[in-house]
């Protein structure tokens, strides 16, 4: 992902409102106009619902570890 990508990214969940699920995170991504990797990294994320924007950077990485594995 690139550094542009990140920095979207963070400044997308940093301004979602929580609690939020997967499908709210996909939707409000695409209408912001996130890149395709963000994305896909959100579409990847297990379906259920992120009280804040740690809970989906948490579970972001575990999903990075397990592909990682």
């Amino acid at each position: 992902m690139m550094s542009a990508s990140v920095s979207g990214l963070d400044r997308f969940l940093a301004e979602m409102e929580y609690p939020a699920t997967t499908d709210d995170l996909v939707r409000e991504a695409a209408r912001d106009g996130l890149s395709e990797d963000v994305l896909a990294a959100l579409v990847a994320l297990p379906a259920e619902r992120f009280d804040s924007s740690f809970d989906v950077r948490r579970a972001m990485s575990a999903r990075r570890e397990l592909i990682a594995a």
